[in-house]
């Protein structure tokens, strides 16, 4: 009798001990004309650009940025923003309310300055925007912002130099506004030109505005999926934090 109420009561534990659920990613992978993207959705995240730490040395990696933040929960980060040879910011960047780099309005070459570029922001109350560099002004309760190019959508329109499937290939990413105001995140899987890229972002994302990080070293660290890109070198960094973690940046 004592051996069945024993088997009997190892069962029942056996029954209320459910595995343990892995971590939800907010990223997803859907497909768009052929090629595959990985969506990250910001939804209640706090986002945050950093570029370096208290040493001004900037992080270059994931990996800094991980042992700068310490324990504040990461649901995922992607490299934002050109940057010069030691990783600084050629454009505007702000951190914590500071400006540390003016917005940058030169004519040159390169994707950049495929005008219009534009500007990434997050303002104190958590809300997301993406402005065309020209139609950018400061404020007070802009925390953070990066300034990347070109810009992709522009009123719901693609930017008006791309071809519609050009010859240039690269793993591509960068950040729209969806609909509901959400800070959405995309990286391509597939080397993609930037018309289709921008497409993605118009049809699939349904924004009116996007803009674009980069085409040579888009990296994207996906805690929950296991995914840390590394290898190339990277400049200012937007990381979202789980809605928990509002403690002040590092």
């Amino acid at each position: 009798m004592r051996c069945l109420l024993f088997l009997l009561l190892l069962a029942a534990c056996g029954q209320t001990a459910a595995a343990p659920e892995p971590p939800r990613s907010a990223c997803a992978q859907r497909q768009f004309e052929g090629s595959r993207f990985t969506v990250c959705a910001a939804k209640s995240g706090v986002i945050e650009v950093r570029t370096s730490g208290t040493d001004g040395l900037p992080y270059r990696s994931f990996a800094a940025l991980e042992a700068a933040l310490g324990q504040r929960p990461v649901a995922f980060a992607m490299n934002a923003g050109m940057f010069d040879e030691a990783g600084d910011a050629i454009g505007l960047l702000i951190e914590d309310g500071k400006a540390l780099h003016a917005i940058n309005t030169h004519k040159g070459g390169g994707n950049f300055h495929l005008l219009p570029n534009g500007v990434f922001l997050i303002r104190r109350d958590g809300s997301a925007a993406v402005v065309t560099a020209g139609n950018y002004t400061p404020a007070k309760d802009i925390e953070f912002a990066t300034q990347s190019g070109p810009m992709l959508v522009i009123a719901g329109k693609l930017h008006p130099k791309f071809e519609p499937d050009g010859q240039s290939r690269n793993i591509r990413n960068g950040v729209g506004i969806a609909p509901d105001g959400t800070a959405t995140f995309v990286i391509s899987e597939d080397f993609v030109s930037l018309g289709k890229f921008a497409r993605f972002f118009r049809d699939s994302v349904k924004a009116n505005e996007a803009l674009y990080f980069d085409g040579s070293v888009s990296s994207l660290w996906d805690p929950a999926n296991a995914r840390r890109d590394t290898g190339a070198e990277l400049g200012p960094l937007v990381v979202v934090l789980k809605p928990a973690a509002s403690a002040p940046g590092p």
